[in-house]
């Protein structure tokens, strides 16, 4: 494992250098993706990486989570509070259509969730050029095998250094490089709304896409969801298409 962690952060240090990135930064939710991902950054330039948590709308236990995870892994960190950003933004946006009456309210959850990871992303963005750092994604491989990010949100990074890992992989190397195991146990979260848990909204669990990426026998339920994600989720793991050259 520890040849595995080294090999990951001496690729996160490649990647910035030849870039020509002083650093790397990584949003940080509470949830055991970002933390040990706060983990490898602070490895990877201990004095150019930064941690940056972003309240938005979100519950308290969340904020506390991550402010342990920057303090065990010893990370410089700044906060900046979204809430009054997004419900600025939120609130215009819902009013002009409501006027209109098209606002479409069977997708409204989804959509205000959405908006919050993009108000992230942007603001991550602005601290990374400030910086002249790299924006470090969170992703593990069940997360990108399904989709299950949100396009030019939490997937709008430079980088996905835990792409590979099974969500117990995951785990395992938070354990290993220090991560609090409050962090590592609670209920994977992407915090989009109140109550909301990933395993819920994708149907399945993060047990099953791992024994499925690793080739083994699970129910056909999952299977099928698994797959159906993977097809449906296709256009988020490639560029935006274009057309090809008119001859």
């Amino acid at each position: 494992m520890d040849k595995k962690i080294q090999f990951t952060v001496e690729w996160l240090k490649a990647l910035a250098t030849n870039a020509g990135a002083n650093g790397l930064l990584v949003g940080v939710s509470g949830g055991v993706d970002s933390a040990l991902t706060a983990f490898l950054i602070k490895k990877a330039f201990p004095d150019h990486s930064l941690g940056v948590i972003l309240p938005c709308d979100s519950h308290p236990q969340d904020r506390e989570d991550a402010l342990s995870v920057v303090k065990a892994a010893n990370l410089k960190h700044v906060e900046i509070d979204l809430t009054p950003t997004f419900q600025t933004l939120s609130q215009t946006v819902q009013c002009q259509l409501e006027n209109l009456g098209e606002w479409n309210k069977e997708q409204e959850r989804l959509s205000l969730a959405n908006l919050k990871a993009r108000l992230r992303m942007s603001t991550l963005y602005l601290l990374a050029q400030n910086y002249n750092y790299l924006v470090v994604g969170t992703d593990n491989a069940a997360e990108w095998h399904l989709g299950y990010f949100t396009k030019y949100g939490d997937g709008g990074v430079d980088c996905v250094p835990l792409a590979n890992l099974t969500k117990g992989e995951v785990r395992r190397w938070a354990a290993h490089v220090g991560v609090p195991e409050r962090v590592i146990n609670k209920a994977p979260s992407a915090g989009l709304w109140s109550g909301q848990t990933d395993e819920e909204e994708m149907g399945t669990t993060y047990d099953m896409v791992d024994r499925y990426l690793e080739g083994k026998d699970i129910p056909e339920k999952d299977r099928l969801i698994i797959e159906r994600l993977h097809r449906r989720s296709e256009h988020k793991r490639h560029m935006p298409p274009k057309p090809p050259v008119f001859r």
